[in-house]
């Protein structure tokens, strides 16, 4: 982007006066790459239950509805992003799964972020054993598809904390567990958001969809 700005002011115009290089400046910043939140959540806030992979309450909002969603994501996503256990889990179950999913979960590149795995053998899967946060920066900043994190909490949190989400895609279940593993855990930086949508099911869940609140001017 640099250079475009260098290029405007060598015209000796005004930046808003040169139409070739505002073009250019905004395709760059279009382009970048996102991160996106994807998880479905309780009314109380917890992505499973007490133990891993105690996903009953997903069975309350599944339905054709989220089923679009969930293809029409995966069709646009670059990268999915999991830590080590929702790898595992995931991978456990996508390699024999039929269907559109699972062909899309299969097929679409997975970084895996784990400290203690020596090798991730899913389908088109990469290990990433160092700084995480830096590698989503640089593939932010190459631009196209969406990346995606599912569950993944403790990964999430580092996440939130380095600022990284671009938009945190929130399906809730109409269910209160009591107990369970929270999404959102303490410690986390406050990070002010605006809600930019809001869709009903008709199974009675919630798709909210939040993105970091721009600072005033």
């Amino acid at each position: 982007m640099i250079e475009f700005l260098e290029a405007a002011l060598n015209d000796n115009k005004p930046l808003w006066a040169n139409t070739k290089t505002i073009i250019l400046i905004s395709s760059k910043v279009m382009a970048m790459r996102k991160l996106i939140m994807w998880n479905l959540i309780t009314l109380d806030g917890y992505f499973e239950g007490d133990k891993n992979w105690d996903l009953s309450f997903h069975e309350l909002i599944w339905g054709p509805e989220l089923e679009k969603i969930s293809i029409e994501q995966l069709k646009g996503a670059d990268y999915l992003v999991f830590g080590r256990v929702t790898y595992e889990g995931m991978a456990a179950y996508w390699k024999t799964e039929k269907g559109e999913i699972a062909e899309l979960m299969n097929k679409i590149p997975k970084l895996v972020c784990s400290r203690t795995l020596n090798s991730v053998d899913w389908n088109n899967s990469s290990l990433v054993k160092g700084n995480i946060s830096a590698e989503i920066s640089r593939l932010k900043a190459q631009g196209g598809g969406d990346m995606y994190v599912f569950g993944s909490a403790d990964l999430s949190s580092t996440f939130i904390n380095d600022n990284l989400f671009d938009e945190y895609r929130i399906g809730v279940s109409p269910v209160l567990a009591g107990s369970g593993r929270p999404l959102f855990q303490k410690g986390i930086v406050p990070r002010p958001l605006t809600l930019v949508s809001l869709q009903q099911l008709s199974t009675g869940g919630l798709i909210m969809t939040f993105k970091p609140k721009l600072k005033e001017i």
